[in-house]
């Protein structure tokens, strides 16, 4: 089993931090993947996704398996080319903004040649992922950008 942790800091409400997170338009931005179902996702949700990668064709459905907004959610495959793949988000408030906090745990197929190819290319992919996941978040939250996602006019959130 590989598991991957990063961080960032976002200067925006909580709120605001786990809805573009859980936005699928900007998921799909990062993942280079395309999936037909669109809006924030709820917990049990599944979405299927479909793209390339490596070269090779790649499905992969998600079950949005815990969900505690606006704090906590996790997206584990059902169906993909992975053994095991689970993504817990966590989002924490701190006197400077939301702090996102990711682990990724997932393993390959095919034994050792598996665990050498999810260490040498998988792992670097993933990390990249995430990082880029992070610049686009900090990047439309902070701005008025998450505008473009989000309801203005929601009375649930603080955004």
């Amino acid at each position: 089993m590989h598991t991957l942790r990063a961080s960032t800091l976002i200067h925006a409400p909580i709120d605001r931090c786990f809805a573009l997170s859980t936005h699928l338009t900007l998921v799909a931005q990062t993942l280079g993947m395309e999936t037909a179902s669109t809006g924030m996702v709820q917990l049990d949700d599944r979405v299927a996704w479909r793209g390339w990668k490596f070269g090779l064709p790649q499905r992969h459905l998600s079950h949005i398996s815990a969900y505690q907004r606006p704090t906590y959610f996790q997206d584990t495959q059902q169906e993909g080319r992975f053994a095991f793949f689970q993504h817990d988000h966590w989002l924490r408030e701190t006197e400077q903004g939301t702090l996102l906090e990711d682990e990724v745990r997932f393993s390959l197929p095919f034994g050792a040649p598996g665990r050498i190819i999810a260490r040498l290319v998988l792992e670097p992919h993933i990390r990249r992922l995430v990082r880029e996941r992070y610049a686009l978040l900090k990047s439309v939250a902070e701005s008025d950008a998450w505008r473009t996602y989000l309801p203005t006019d929601s009375r649930h959130l603080t955004l």
